[in-house]
């Protein structure tokens, strides 16, 4: 009995190895890092808002800054989109969930975002004011929808990968965003701490571009291995003629 109880023990111990082996393997590969500034903070100038939109903020001197350059405390900068350019095959499927786009204080929220082909993109109006939504893609369809007043939804699923759809609002000029689509799950986009992580890639040699919507692209190329973590840094600075 004492053998038999042994032996079964053994084998659900190579079970649970070969199970975790297993879930390891299905995780994949993760490259990350972060994307550093090389020079000194950068704060984009105030926004120059209309009355209205000025309200929404308790007046001109808290409207908010544009978000073209934004960098962080630990020297790094935000709104950068990565993605791998040459992706395997297969991958996650679509969320289901949708992501969200708001239009808040007359600016759209978040600056810069990535989305799946196929994912659903809500697109809300927050402010108690008219505003216009206008995607201005070269390889899907063009969105151009009104929103005339507050708490209005609209959604937009787009077809085609494409990097990157530039957003604007045609009421308000000073507002803009940038959309990321992909049509696999390698991508992120760097926020406050300027990190990124792209997890599940099978064994492989991939090119990662960076996207920043001023200082425009840098391209790295990263081998990994099965369940291996890579860390890379890209860096962005400001030309000497903006000193």
């Amino acid at each position: 009995m004492k053998v038999r109880k042994l032996a079964s023990v053994l084998m659900a111990a190579v079970v649970a190895v070969a199970v975790m082996g297993s879930m390891a393997l299905a995780e994949g590969a993760t490259i990350k890092g972060k994307v550093k500034w090389d020079g000194k903070p950068y704060k984009g100038k105030q926004v120059e808002l209309n009355a209205e939109c000025e309200g929404f903020h308790g007046g001109k001197a808290n409207a908010p800054r544009a978000e073209a350059v934004v960098t962080n405390e630990n020297a790094t900068l935000r709104n950068v989109y990565l993605h791998v350019k040459n992706p395997p095959e297969g991958g996650a499927a679509a969320p289901t969930t949708p992501i969200v786009m708001d239009q808040k204080g007359c600016v759209y929220t978040p600056h810069v975002l990535g989305v799946r082909v196929g994912q659903t993109i809500e697109i809300r109006n927050s402010d108690p004011t008219a505003h216009n939504i206008h995607f201005l893609p070269k390889k899907n369809p063009e969105f151009n929808q009104s929103q005339p007043k507050q708490g209005l939804v609209n959604t937009l699923v787009f077809k085609r990968a494409e990097v990157m759809v530039p957003v604007k609002c045609d009421v308000h000029p000073w507002m803009n965003a940038f959309v990321g689509v992909s049509d696999h799950p390698f991508f992120a986009v760097t926020g406050e701490d300027g990190m990124f992580t792209i997890t599940g890639l099978p064994p492989g040699k991939y090119t990662v571009e960076a996207w920043h919507e001023k200082y425009g692209t840098k391209e790295m190329v990263v081998e990994v291995s099965t369940d291996d973590t890579k860390e890379i840094e890209f860096t962005y600075s400001r030309p000497v003629k903006e000193e």
